[in-house]
């Protein structure tokens, strides 16, 4: 006779959900760093689409990297003002870079 051993109940973290979005920040970082890669605007609107999601999720680099990017390559108006947004919410908590790149768009 074979008996029935029951789950355990212990909560596990979602890494399910957890697992996408570190790896497509780091591979929109990857190519946001890389010389050769970030020269093209093609590189740029793909490391864009991914840096989106964490960034809504409130990813402060997400935003950080994501604003940074807006402000500097998209010609619109309403993708500057959406980019100085995720500046200040990326300076507000915390992070150096977006504060920096807020003090040169006000000079």
């Amino acid at each position: 006779m074979k008996l029935r051993t029951a789950t355990s109940s212990v909560a596990r973290p979602n890494t399910s959900t957890e697992a996408p979005k570190r790896f497509s920040l780091r591979v929109a970082i990857w190519l946001l760093d890389n010389p050769r890669l970030s020269a093209s605007p093609s590189v740029k609107h793909v490391a864009g689409h991914l840096l989106k999601q964490p960034a809504r999720q409130g990813v402060v680099l997400a935003q950080s990297r994501l604003g940074q990017l807006m402000c500097r390559e998209c010609g619109s108006a309403r993708d500057q003002r959406i980019g100085h947004e995720l500046l200040r919410q990326a300076a507000r908590a915390g992070d150096r870079l977006a504060q920096q790149e807020l003090n040169k768009t006000q000079d």
